[in-house]
């Protein structure tokens, strides 16, 4: 059966499935795997569970297609405000809401760029930013290289400015910049200052700038790291626009799935309060993305309980700070390089290939794949640098808001599989050679 060109091109079966699908459990599982890999917060499951069932209630309206989300973007509103520190409240019209960010991500692309536009975006990246972008819009992505430079630091402006101009020299239009706003990764927040420039080189070369702040609220004290020191987190909306950049071009995306721990719940927004061309393009577009009544009324419940909002972020907070400090400690420990200055989030960016080479007899060929085969023969799943666009081999992000027990069992095996030497053949399931398309 002929498929389009594009189906076609995704009927290879993603080799992740299988190992996602086999989560270790002490005792139901104990053969599976451990998954330190996907991006997602457990430490706070109870917390919003407690508060889900406590106050469901779900009304008959839920059972029809409702009032196009006027609840949901009417508390999404009065959250944000609040919470990033708006230079202008946001209101309800200002707010599309969508099944996640990922959905958010390809409205924004599918809004700001034709097919074979460029929007730009610095590497490392969120790992699922390019099929977010661009598998059904047919946008192109401009990656940005920053060699030894710091890709939130006061030089990366630069760094974007010539990517476009090496873009518009080949003769291509650049459209927008996408930020991901606490960075993943990095766990590191833009500067108010490098912001600043940011929004002044999208106003001189009229690009919109895309925020992606789903980590907004996942922010730490970090206790530990001092060089680079540790930059406060100021959303691009809380900057005032006047003499920078013309706000229109101004975005922001925000999600529960990080900042509330529920990434399989399924609700993200997009924040544009000077664009009013935009919000109407996307009122149609947003409904192949709805997000389900229940998912609406749950979100909406939580985030009108003001009291136990400012109580989960706060214990939030402080969960995410200790098991930094818990995870960092097991890297030095292990003499494990990390990328410094992190306050957000919940992972590290450890250079996993300088540790393994340590206890090789030779250098391998491809390091990352030779990580990853000793990581999978070790039953631990880690994100590869590969899917992030590192810029140097070797790197992966480890993930460690999880319950302490499986962390420990994972971060056992991590050690197991960088300080044994390689077998003299390859022994490992020759799927595990696969490189596996997965950064969530």
């Amino acid at each position: 059966m002929a498929l389009s060109s594009r189906a076609s091109k995704l009927t290879t079966p993603d080799p992740s499935g299988p190992i996602l699908s086999d989560n270790w459990h002490p005792t139901l599982n104990p053969s599976g795997y451990v998954n330190l890999g996907v991006a997602e917060n457990y430490l706070m499951h109870a917390s919003l569970q407690q508060h889900l069932h406590a106050n469901l209630k779900v009304p008959t309206s839920a059972f029809t297609y409702g009032d196009f989300f006027k609840r949901s973007r009417t508390a999404i509103a009065s959250f944000l405000t609040k919470h990033l520190n708006t230079v202008v409240p946001i209101k309800p019209e200002h707010v599309a809401v969508a099944s996640g960010c990922t959905s958010a991500v390809e409205h924004m692309a599918w809004a700001f760029a034709d097919p074979g536009d460029v929007i730009l975006l610095g590497r490392p990246y969120y790992g699922a930013f390019p099929g977010d972008a661009t598998l059904r819009t047919g946008t192109k992505l401009g990656f940005v290289d920053f060699g030894e430079d710091d890709p939130l630091g006061a030089n990366c402006v630069e760094k974007y400015e010539e990517r476009l101009l090496e873009a518009r020299a080949n003769g291509e239009k650049v459209s927008a910049v996408l930020l991901c706003h606490p960075h993943n990764p990095l766990g590191r927040c833009y500067s108010r200052d490098v912001l600043i420039d940011l929004l002044k080189f999208c106003n001189k070369y009229k690009l919109h700038l895309i925020s992606d702040e789903i980590y907004a609220l996942s922010i730490f004290e970090n206790k530990i790291d001092t060089n680079p020191p540790p930059a406060p987190f100021y959303s691009v909306l809380s900057i005032d626009p006047t003499g920078l950049i013309d706000p229109a071009y101004v975005h922001c995306l925000w999600g529960m799935s990080k900042d509330f721990g529920a990434n399989g719940l399924r609700l993200g927004a997009i924040i544009s309060q000077h664009n009013v061309d935009l919000m109407t393009a996307l009122a149609p577009a947003v409904l192949l993305s709805s997000v389900s009544s229940l998912s609406e009324h749950v979100f909406a419940n939580a985030l009108e309980d003001d009291v136990w909002v400012e109580n989960y972020i706060k214990e939030n907070q402080q969960k995410l700070g200790s098991y930094y400090e818990y995870i960092v400690k097991w890297a030095k420990a292990n003499d494990i390089v990390y990328a410094t200055g992190v306050n957000a989030g919940f992972f590290i960016w450890a250079d996993l290939g300088r540790t393994y080479l340590k206890h090789q007899d030779s250098k391998p060929e491809d390091l990352d794949q030779a990580v990853m085969d000793a990581l999978l023969r070790h039953k631990v799943f880690l994100a590869s640098g590969v899917r992030f666009g590192s810029e140097k081999p070797g790197w992966f992000r480890i993930v460690f808001s999880h319950d302490m027990d499986y962390l420990n069992e994972g971060l056992g095996r991590i050690v197991a599989a960088l300080t044994t030497p390689e077998p003299l053949k390859n022994m490992s399931n020759l799927s595990l050679q696969v490189d596996l398309d997965v950064a969530f």
